[in-house]
C-alpha cells in the first residue's frame, strides 16, 4: 500500500502562510479584476455604440447632403435637355457636383425616352486605360440621344480638368437603356429621394450606392455614391489597436473595410459583384449575421483560429433604403488591458508581502517544529524499542511541552511493561512463572505479597496455585479451594470480570483471606483482585494482591496492573497450552511406538526400550568429566528432540508389512508356500502308484513294480525332506545343496486345471506377460515363473530420493517370489528384495518425519531417528553416513538400538543375548568402526550398560562382564 507523502512542520506552516498570503492577495487581486474588467467590458460596449452613431452620423452626413443635390440637379436645364447639343452644355452642372468634396462618383440623368447622360471623373491613369481615353481625360461623358431617323445614338466623350473636349467617339453598338436600372425604377414619384441597395460600380469596383429623384419633368436625376467616407470614418473609429470593422447589407456583402479601404468588387460570372463576409480578409467576422432593423446590439464571444478570444457587437444602422449592419471585433486581452494590469499588481504586491514575511514565518515554525522533531525522535525509538534515549526536552508551547511530558512517561511505562511481560513470556517452568506474577504486580502496586487461583477443570473451585508471602514473614501456601459462587473479593472478581479493590478489617476474613489473619493479625489488609483472562477473554482465575496499609494505589498504577495481570493471563495460558499439547504430543508420540511394537512379536517392546536406554547413554555423556565427551550438554529443547526421536525411530516400520517382518520360513509370504510344494509331492507320489498298478494289470511282474514304486516314493521322500529343510533357514546353505534343489525342482508334474482362474486381478496382470500352455501342461517341481516377479509401483518410494540424499541400493523388482530364488537364500529367510523392504523402514522413517512441522528446536528429529543404521565407515544405511557426518546423539542411538536388539528377550524367533555376550558383539561391531568407540566405551565404563540390564533384562541374562578387555582407543573412529 503506498502511504501519502509527508512534509515537515516548518514546511507545512510556511506552505500555509504562504497559501493565505497569495490567497488573499489573489483573491483582492481577483476581485479588482472582476471589477476592472466589467468596467472594461462597459467601456468596451459604450464605445462601441459611440462607433454605431458615428458611422450612422457618417452615412447620413454622406446621404443628405447628396438628395439636396439631387433636388437642386432636378432643377437644372439639364433635366430636360432633348438633344446632344443641350445635354453636352448641362455638363458643366453636373462636373460642379463632382468637385472631390463629396463622396460623388458619378451624376447622370435618364429621360423618359430612352436618353441618357453622365459624367463621371477620371481620377488615376488605371482607369484611363479602362476607358481608352487620352492621356490629359480628366472626366468621362456617356450621353444617349436620338438621330434625324429616331435611332438611338450613343457619344462617348473625353474632357480635361477644364472640361475641354478631348476626344469624342460613337459606338456602334451600346445597349444601355436607363428605364430598366433599378434607380430608375425606384423613382416613381416625382420629388421623392430613393436609394438602391449598395452595388459595386463598374468602373471603381467598389461599393456605393445610387441616389435617384423623378424631375417634373419625367426625367429621373441619379448620383452615384460611394462609401469612402464611410470607411475613413471606421478607420478613425479603432480605438484598440487591434479592433475590427466592417459594414455590411443584409445579403452580409461587405461595404467598408476595418482597414478603411473600400472592399473591392469581384469578378464572378460575366459581371461584378461585391465579396461577402465569407470572401472577406476578416476572418473574425466571418459569422456575423446582419441585425434586424428593430433589434438591440448583437453581442457575442468568438474564439478566432488563433486561439485568441474576441468581443464581437453587431449594430444596426437605418438608412432611406433599410438597415445596414455593422461588425465590431475587439480582442478581450485588448478589452482587459488595465484589468490585467491590476490583477498582476495585486499579484506582486502579495508575493511582496510574502517574501518580507516569510523568513520570519519560517524562523518561528523551526522553533516549534525542533520541540516536536525530538517528541517525534523519542517516540521513533520508542517505536523501535529503544526505550533508554534522552527526554525530548520543554518547549514553549504548552500543548508541545504536554506531549513531550506524555510521551516521556509513555516510554518509561512501555519499558517497564516491556521488561515484566518479556520476563514473564521467557519463563518456562509453570511454578517459577507464576511466583513471578505475583512479585511483578505486587512491585508495581506497592502490594506485600500475593496470591494466584486457578479454576478447576469444572470451573467451580478457585485452587491456590502460587503464593508469595510478605519479605520480612514466612507463610505456607493456602492449601483450602475457593467456592466460585462463594461471597469474597476473589469471587466477586472472578463472577463480575472486574477488578476488585477491598479493605478487609479485622475479624471480617473470607473463605479466601483467611490466611490473612495468621500474617496480620488484628490490622486492616487493603486486597486488590484481578481477574485472570485469556486471549479469548475467558477468565481462567483470579490474582489476589495484599497489603496492611490504608490508601489504595492510584489509577495509574491499577491500570498498569490490569494490563499486566492480563499478560500475565497469557503467559500463564501459553504454558498451560504448551505443557498440555506437549503431553499430547508426548502421548501421541508413545502411542505410535506402542502400536509399531504391538504390530509385530519380531519387534516386541524395542519402540520403548531403546528411548529409555538413549536417554539413560545421553545422561552419561552429559555427566562425563573428562574424555572426549567431558564437554558434551545438552540444552532442555535437546533433551526434547533427542526423547521425540528416540521414540519415533522406528516408525516407518509401520509400512512394512507384516508377512516380511514375521517371515519364519523362505517360502512363506502370507501363508507359507511349502504346503502347496508338499501337494505337488503328493502328486507326483499318486502317479508312482497310478504307474505301479497300472503296471500290474498290464502283467508286469509285481514284486518288480512294488519295488521300483517303494523305491520311488522314498526318493520323492527325502527330497520333499531337503527342501522342507532348507525352507527352514536355520543353517547356511551351501552351493551343493543350492545344486541339488535345482536338481529336484527339475522334476515335472502334470496340471490339468487353469491357474489363471479364481485368481486376484494384480497375480492374473502379472500372468498375462507370457502367454498360457494348453491343458494339461507339465510343470516343474520347484520354478521361478515371470508372475513371480513384482514389479515396483509407480509410487514406490525408492531409497535414492536425492532430496535427502539415500544411498540404498535398490532391487530390480520390489518382491521376487520365485520358488527356487526363495529357497536358494544362503542365510536365514529373507531374499534380497524383502531384507530392501524392511531396511527400507530407516527411509520411511526420515521421509515420515521430514514431513512434519516440527518447530526449530525439534528440527532435528529426522537426522537422529534416521542414523542409527549408519557407520562410522559409511557402510550404512539409508544415507552411508560417516561419523563426522553424525551428531553424538545420533551415535548414541546406534548403540542403544543394537543393544537393545541383541538383548530383548520378547522375541518369538530368537532368545535374548547374554549380557556379556551382547557386549563382546558389540566390541566386534566397535572394532569394526560400525558403533562409536568413544561413546562404546562410555556406555561400558558409565555402567549404563548394567542400570539398563538390571531394569529390562530377565535375571539369568546378566552375567559378568570384564570391559577393560572391551574398551578400546578412540583412534578406532579416524
Amino acid at each position: 500500500m503506498n502511504l501519502p507523502r509527508t512534509y515537515r512542520l516548518h514546511i507545512i506552516v510556511s506552505l500555509l502562510f504562504s497559501l493565505l498570503v497569495l490567497g488573499a492577495g489573489g483573491t483582492i487581486a481577483w476581485l479588482g479584476y472582476i471589477q476592472s474588467r466589467a468596467i472594461a467590458l462597459a467601456a468596451a460596449d459604450d464605445a462601441f455604440e459611440r462607433t454605431g452613431r458615428e458611422v450612422k452620423a457618417s452615412l447620413e452626413h454622406t446621404f443628405e447632403p447628396v438628395a439636396r443635390i439631387a433636388h437642386l440637379l432636378a432643377d437644372q436645364p439639364i433635366a430636360r435637355a432633348s438633344n446632344l447639343q443641350q445635354r453636352i452644355a448641362g455638363l458643366p452642372a453636373l462636373r460642379l457636383l463632382l468637385d472631390g468634396r463629396t463622396p460623388i462618383a458619378a451624376a447622370y440623368v435618364g429621360y423618359a425616352d430612352g436618353g441618357f447622360v453622365l459624367l463621371r471623373p477620371v481620377p488615376d491613369a488605371a482607369t484611363r486605360k479602362l476607358l481608352n481615353a487620352p492621356k490629359q481625360t480628366a472626366y468621362h461623358a456617356q450621353i444617349i440621344d436620338f438621330d434625324q431617323f429616331g435611332q438611338r445614338r450613343a457619344t462617348l466623350l473625353f474632357f480635361d480638368d477644364r472640361l475641354h473636349e478631348l476626344s469624342r467617339s460613337q459606338p456602334a453598338v451600346f445597349d444601355f437603356d436607363p428605364r430598366v436600372r433599378p434607380w430608375y425604377r425606384l423613382a416613381r414619384v416625382a420629388g421623392e429621394v430613393v436609394m438602391t441597395k449598395p452595388y459595386t460600380f463598374f468602373l471603381t469596383r467598389s461599393p456605393g450606392m445610387t441616389m435617384a429623384l423623378r424631375t417634373d419633368a419625367g426625367s429621373v436625376v441619379g448620383i452615384d455614391v460611394t462609401l469612402q467616407q464611410v470607411a475613413q470614418t471606421l478607420s478613425a473609429a479603432r480605438v484598440y489597436p487591434g479592433m475590427e470593422l466592417v459594414l455590411f447589407d443584409d445579403s452580409r456583402h461587405v461595404l467598408a473595410n476595418p482597414g478603411g479601404r473600400t472592399a473591392k468588387a469581384a469578378r464572378k460570372g460575366t459581371g461584378l459583384e461585391l465579396p461577402t463576409l465569407s470572401d472577406s480578409d476578416v476572418g473574425v467576422l466571418a459569422d456575423l449575421q446582419p441585425a434586424a432593423s428593430d433589434a438591440a446590439p448583437t453581442t457575442q464571444d468568438i474564439r478566432s483560429d488563433g486561439g485568441r478570444i474576441w468581443k464581437t457587437v453587431v449594430l444596426p444602422l437605418p438608412t432611406r433604403r433599410g438597415v445596414l449592419s455593422l461588425g465590431v471585433a475587439v480582442p478581450i486581452d485588448e478589452l482587459l488591458a488595465g484589468a490585467y494590469a491590476i490583477r498582476d499588481r495585486g499579484l506582486l504586491a502579495a508575493l511582496g508581502v510574502l517574501l518580507l514575511a516569510l523568513p520570519l514565518t519560517w524562523w518561528v515554525a523551526r522553533s516549534i517544529a525542533r520541540t516536536l522533531r525530538e517528541v517525534t525522535r523519542e517516540a521513533r525509538e520508542i517505536e523501535m524499542f529503544k526505550l533508554d534515549g534522552t527526554p525530548a526536552g520543554p518547549s514553549r508551547v504548552l500543548e508541545v511541552d504536554q506531549l513531550s511530558s506524555a510521551v516521556t512517561r509513555m516510554r518509561d511505562t512501555i519499558r517497564r511493561f516491556l521488561d515484566i511481560s518479556s520476563s514473564l513470556a521467557a519463563e518456562r517452568d509453570f511454578p517459577t512463572l507464576l511466583r513471578r506474577v505475583v512479585r511483578e504486580t505486587a512491585s508495581i502496586t506497592g502490594a506485600s505479597g500475593g496470591l494466584v487461583y486457578l479454576l478447576d477443570a469444572d470451573n467451580k473451585r478457585l485452587r491456590p496455585a502460587s503464593f508469595v508471602p510478605p519479605a520480612d514473614r514466612e507463610a505456607s501456601m493456602p492449601d483450602s479451594p475457593v467456592d466460585a459462587n462463594a461471597s469474597a473479593a476473589s469471587t466477586d472478581a472472578l463472577r463480575e470480570n472486574r477488578t476488585v479493590v477491598k479493605m478487609i478489617e479485622p475479624g471480617q476474613h473470607g473463605p479466601d483471606t483467611a490466611y490473612l489473619e495468621n500474617l496480620y493479625p488484628g490490622s486492616a489488609v487493603l486486597l486488590l483482585a484481578f481477574p485472570l483472562r485469556t486471549r479469548d477473554g475467558v477468565i481462567s482465575g483470579v490474582l489476589v494482591l495484599f497489603s496492611p496499609k490504608a490508601t489504595a494505589p492510584s489509577n495509574e498504577h491499577v491500570g498498569f496492573a490490569e494490563a499486566l495481570s492480563g499478560t500475565a493471563a497469557v503467559a500463564i495460558e501459553n504454558q498451560q497450552l504448551l505443557e498440555a499439547r506437549k503431553a499430547l504430543l508426548d502421548a501421541f508420540i508413545k502411542l505410535i511406538a506402542g502400536a509399531i511394537d504391538a504390530k509385530s512379536p519380531y519387534t516386541g517392546g524395542h519402540c520403548a526400550r531403546v528411548p529409555e536406554l538413549t536417554m539413560m547413554l545421553a545422561q552419561s555423556a552429559c555427566d562425563a568429566r573428562d574424555g572426549p565427551l567431558q564437554d558434551f550438554a545438552l540444552s532442555p529443547e535437546e533433551w526434547e528432540e533427542l526423547q521425540i526421536a528416540s521414540w519415533l525411530h522406528d516408525c516407518g516400520k509401520v509400512t512394512t508389512p507384516e508377512y516380511v517382518v514375521d517371515k519364519a520360513t523362505k517360502l512363506e509370504t502370507i501363508s507359507d508356500r511349502i504346503h502347496e510344494v508338499r501337494t505337488r509331492f503328493e502328486v507326483l507320489k499318486r502317479d508312482v502308484e497310478i504307474e505301479h498298478w497300472k503296471a500290474v494289470a498290464a502283467g508286469a511282474d509285481a514284486i518288480a513294480s512294488d519295488a521300483r514304486r517303494s523305491a520311488a516314493i522314498k526318493v520323492l521322500d527325502e527330497e520333499f525332506a531337503f527342501v522342507a529343510a532348507c525352507n527352514l533357514g536355520g543353517e547356511s546353505l551351501s552351493q551343493e545343496r543350492v545344486q541339488r534343489l535345482h536338481e529336484i525342482g527339475a522334476r515335472t508334474w502334470l496340471r490339468t486345471l487353469d491357474d489363471r482362474i479364481g485368481i486376484s486381478h494384480e497375480e492374473k496382470t502379472r500372468k498375462a506377460a507370457t502367454p498360457p500352455a494348453a491343458l494339461p501342461v507339465l510343470e516343474r517341481l520347484l520354478a521361478d515363473k515371470p508372475e513371480h516377479l513384482v514389479p515396483h509401483g509407480p509410487h514406490d518410494e525408492h531409497a535414492h530420493d536425492e532430496r535427502f540424499n539415500f544411498r540404498m541400493q535398490v532391487p530390480e523388482h520390489k518382491y521376487n517370489r520365485g520358488e527356487l530364488h526363495n529357497l536358494s537364500v544362503a542365510r536365514g529367510t529373507l531374499t534380497d528384495e524383502e531384507r530392501y523392504v524392511i531396511n527400507h523402514h530407516i527411509v520411511q522413517t526420515i521421509t515420515m518425519l521430514s514431513q512434519l512441522p516440527f518447530p526449530k528446536h525439534l528440527r532435528r528429529v529426522p537426522e537422529i531417528a534416521g542414523g542409527h543404521h549408519e557407520t562410522m565407515i559409511g557402510t550404512g544405511y539409508p544415507r552411508r553416513l560417516s561419523r563426522k557426518d553424525m551428531s553424538w546423539t545420533t551415535r548414541m542411538m546406534a548403540i542403544a538400538d543394537i543393544f537393545e536388539a541383541l538383548t530383548a528377550a520378547d522375541r518369538p524367533y530368537k532368545q535374548g543375548k547374554m549380557l556379556s555376550e551382547a557386549i563382546r558383539i558389540m566390541s566386534a561391531m566397535k572394532r569394526a568402526r560400525h558403533i562409536d568407540s568413544d561413546l562404546f566405551d562410555l556406555f561400558l565404563t558409565s555402567g549404563t550398560y548394567r542400570r539398563y540390564a538390571e531394569r529390562f533384562l530377565r535375571p539369568e541374562q546378566i552375567d559378568a562382564v570384564d570391559i577393560q578387555r572391551h574398551l578400546g582407543s578412540a583412534a578406532m573412529n579416524a
